[in-house]
């Protein structure tokens, strides 16, 4: 049992924004749970680096879209180390359709909305039962900025507004055990997933970044511990944007901006 740190539990912990979150908390003095549904190498090789870097995690496989599978993770966890501290929902759980809408398929679309949803459901069930004896806790749910933006993909735009509304409720609930609940919500990061999107779209981010530059992994890890940390304990409920400025900037350059100077 590692009673000496705090315990993070982090869902799709395998590669990028949650490998990045990973290293970032097992360097603040996390030991991490790094969770992963089905790339064990992945999980491993991040765990390698965070003990090579003085840290302590270990890997845990879990599908978080299935309840049994979640519970079984919680209580290994609570068996081995005593609590959890920190939850964070970050798991991509299923890939959004790309059809224009004339030509969505509804399971296609349900599937991503329940997927997004179960994931962090379960997790938080079962987690929040945990922080409730504990009277103490951290939930951060990983959402997106596509969740107030038109033009994007809609099955994913609808599914992360869904999940910031979530998190707002349980915040609601979770607030009379000491718990706080809050949401980081991405502009455009550059992971695996994204670089496909090509130099037209990086260009235009960037371009219409405060700081001039992409989004990466790390610039998430980094808020995430920010929020996690017992300075942000009073706030509760919050939708925080990390984008570069990117939506500041763009409302700048919208065509009809001249009309609002």
């Amino acid at each position: 049992m590692n009673q000496s740190k705090r315990i993070a539990l982090i869902s799709g912990a395998g590669r990028n924004i949650g490998a990045a979150t990973a290293r970032e908390l097992a360097g603040r003095d996390y030991h991490v749970i790094v969770n992963y549904r089905s790339d064990a190498h992945a999980a491993a090789e991040v765990v390698k680096a965070i003990e090579a870097s003085g840290g302590t995690a270990e890997a845990a496989r879990a599908d978080v879209c299935d309840a049994d599978e979640v519970s079984a993770l919680v209580r290994r966890t609570v068996a081995d180390h005593g609590r959890i501290d920190l939850l964070v929902c970050n798991a991509n759980t299923v890939t959004p359709p790309f059809a224009p809408f004339a030509e969505l398929d509804w399971e296609a679309f349900a599937a991503k909305i329940n997927g997004e949803l179960a994931g962090s459901f379960f997790l938080t069930q079962r987690t929040l039962a945990v922080m409730r004896e504990q009277r103490s806790g951290r939930i951060i749910y990983i959402s997106s900025t596509a969740s107030d933006t038109i033009g994007m993909a809609l099955p994913h735009s609808v599914a992360k507004a869904a999940l910031n509304t979530f998190g707002r409720h349980i915040a609601g609930i979770a607030a009379q055990y000491g718990v706080t609940v809050n949401t980081v919500s991405l502009g455009a990061v550059h992971t695996d997933a994204t670089s496909a999107f090509g130099e037209v779209f990086w260009t235009y981010t960037t371009d219409r970044s405060v700081v001039a530059r992409r989004v990466e992994p790390q610039d998430v890890a980094r808020t995430v511990a920010l929020v996690a940390d017992d300075a942000f304990g009073f706030t509760t409920g919050q939708v925080i944007r990390v984008d570069g400025g990117f939506e500041v900037m763009d409302r700048q350059l919208h065509p009809l901006a001249e009309n609002f100077r």
